[in-house]
This record gives C-alpha cells, sequence and structure tokens, in this order.
C-alpha cells in the first residue's frame, strides 16, 4: 500500500461506510445496509472490521426484530479517515510521498 491509505478503511464498502459516517452524527444498520447496498452480512463483517479497529463505535438497543444498531465514528477513526482520504487525494493528483518513485517522462523527440 501506499503511504498513508489504511488497509482497514481501504475496500471500497469499509471506505464509503466511513464517508457516511464522517458527514452523520450516527446511522444505523438498516440505513448504511440501503445506502451501501450489501447485504445484512456483509454489512455487519465490513462493520465489525472497523469496529475491532477502534475506527467506530456500536450501540445496540431493543430485542429481537425490534432491536437498532447505530454507529458511530470515534476520533481515532475519523483522523484515520481524513488521513486515508487525503492520501487518495495526493495518489489521484499524481503526487507521491517520495519524488523518487514517480516515473520518468521522456521528451517528445
Amino acid at each position: 500500500m501506499r503511504q498513508g491509505l489504511d488497509p482497514v478503511i481501504h475496500p471500497p464498502k469499509r471506505l464509503a461506510a466511513m464517508a457516511i459516517l464522517a458527514h452523520a452524527q450516527d446511522a444505523d444498520f438498516s440505513f448504511l445496509r440501503k445506502h451501501l447496498e450489501i447485504s445484512d452480512s456483509d454489512l455487519s463483517k465490513q462493520m465489525s472490521a472497523l469496529v475491532e479497529a477502534g475506527y467506530v463505535s456500536v450501540t445496540k438497543h431493543g430485542r429481537g426484530r425490534a432491536s437498532v444498531t447505530t454507529y458511530r465514528i470515534t476520533k481515532p477513526g475519523r483522523a484515520a479517515y481524513v488521513s486515508h482520504r487525503q492520501a487518495l487525494e495526493r495518489i489521484l493528483a499524481g503526487a507521491t510521498a517520495d519524488a523518487d518513485e514517480r516515473p520518468e517522462t521522456s521528451a517528445p523527440m
């Protein structure tokens, strides 16, 4: 991975979930599932990885079918997301951490 890219956040589904959470106070499971267009089991797997990394906190209310699972980005999660996003922006702009890593361009003949 290039410098600055976070391997926990980098997978597209997790990156999309972090983007949603970075711009919301919190989001419940069904909201994330609908907006990410993924299955319950896939969302559960992706969010578990973010929770395990400490990037997202999870709160569960109620029991059975009436239960609601809510996710919120943590301070370390927000910092990691911002850093990851900035690294992506540098890559998209053609910048690298080390100028020696840039491919040489030849002048037209």
